[in-house]
């Protein structure tokens, strides 16, 4: 059997069956719950000889069902001071501060301000729903927060959240490596690392002690040590709790620390669709065109491969570009050890306090440098849109490419 996965939430298809009067035990719907009620949220105020009403949107109910109740029956403490904190932020923003009075002597809000009401309570749910997609979805346990407190921008709707490289068909990022350490108490003379000819990476505290540039490789799934090993860094995901925000100069959504993070400690790793270069040159043009900065070349050792963030990613996705960057790229080896296709980290180049915005410099990705002397060299395909940079940094170059 074939089966198509269904684009409706589980809301609008109960709110259907709502409407239709039907029963459906599989989304919920039953006979004990078909006539119940729940406040999913306020969209409107007035007042009546006296009485205050608030027009009521009910849960897996579709509008055509908003009723007016008195706010006494209302026994939704959160959802009132919801509806107050979003009136009261329009009015500041606007610099409107008294109701409208119609003819009738019923003091109610204006269109505009119920209209503003109505799309932040629908952006709340919709950035609730996603943030608890993204923690079903993560393979850490570090939680990942939304927040939303600039615009009325909702999740994104063409992205999904990845935990691993996603390779598109005949590129295979996983080598067959049949192989292991036989450390009982890493490292040993003979570890991963020693083996590839380089040091370990990490030092007693598990935090890095190489210098950018020099590659990283962990323990793999056949070394005989344990999930604890010193060189177990990457793979077990991110250790903080983030938080994807949007951000108020205009650089869209960022990311944010909720916890201190020190100094060398691995932070994240940058997933995507690995692709090939040439593919990535014409992902390119689009994305240039759009603003939007996703490629990340994987040069350590040659330039065959691109990976794209743009649509399946995972919380690097949201890290916006900076000049002086609280984060570092470095190549790391686990599983795979083909040069050409190393897993991408991010670690902390400094301190970073708890509500402090993550960064990294896109220029670490090897994307080319459109200086006014290199752009006159190269053909006219190879020509890149410059995107303006606002990272707003002492240091800043002017451009993310």
């Amino acid at each position: 059997a074939w089966y198509v996965p269904c684009l409706a939430s589980l809301e609008t298809l109960q709110e259907l069956c709502r409407k239709e009067n039907l029963r459906c035990k599989s989304i919920g719907i039953t006979n004990r719950n078909l006539k119940s009620y729940e406040v999913e949220y306020l969209c409107d105020y007035k007042v009546e000889e006296g009485t205050e009403y608030y027009l009521v949107k009910w849960k897996g109910w579709p509008e055509s069902s908003n009723t007016w109740e008195p706010q006494n029956n209302l026994k939704c403490p959160l959802l009132l001071q919801n509806f107050l904190s979003d009136k009261n932020e329009y009015l500041s923003r606007v610099r409107e501060g008294k109701a409208l009075k119609v003819r009738n002597h019923v003091k109610a809000l204006k269109p505009v301000i119920a209209d503003y009401i109505v799309k932040k309570a629908k952006q709340r749910i919709a950035l609730q729903r996603w943030k608890e997609e993204l923690n079903r979805k993560k393979n850490h346990k570090a939680m990942i927060l939304v927040e939303n407190t600039v615009d009325l921008e909702g999740p994104p709707l063409d992205f999904y959240y990845i935990n691993e490289y996603k390779p598109a068909p005949g590129i295979n990022v996983i080598n067959g490596i049949t192989t292991g350490c036989e450390c009982t108490d890493c490292p040993a003379e003979k570890c991963c690392p020693k083996e590839a000819g380089f040091i370990l990476a990490y030092n007693k505290h598990k935090k890095l002690k190489i210098q950018p540039g020099l590659p990283i490789y962990e323990c793999n799934s056949f070394c005989r040590c344990g999930p604890d090993c010193p060189n177990r860094i990457v793979q077990k995901g991110t250790p903080y709790s983030l938080c994807i925000f949007r951000t108020n100069n205009g650089r869209g959504w960022g990311v944010k620390t909720l916890q201190k993070i020190k100094t060398n400690s691995f932070v994240m790793e940058y997933v995507g669709e690995v692709i090939t270069s040439e593919e990535a040159e014409r992902r390119g043009q689009l994305y240039d065109n759009q603003g939007n900065t996703y490629l990340f070349d994987l040069d350590y050792d040659s330039d065959e491969f691109t990976v794209d963030a743009a649509r399946y990613g995972n919380v690097s996705h949201f890290v916006n570009h900076s000049c002086d960057p609280n984060l570092q790229v470095f190549n790391v080896f686990i599983d795979n050890l083909d040069l050409r296709l190393p897993r991408i980290a991010l670690f902390s180049t400094r301190t970073i306090k708890a509500g402090e915005e993550l960064t990294f410099d896109y220029q670490m990705k090897g994307s080319i440098d459109l200086t006014s002397d290199s752009a006159d060299g190269l053909s006219p395909s190879r020509k890149r849109i410059r995107t303006v940079c606002k990272c707003g940094a002492v240091c800043c170059r002017g451009y993310l490419n």
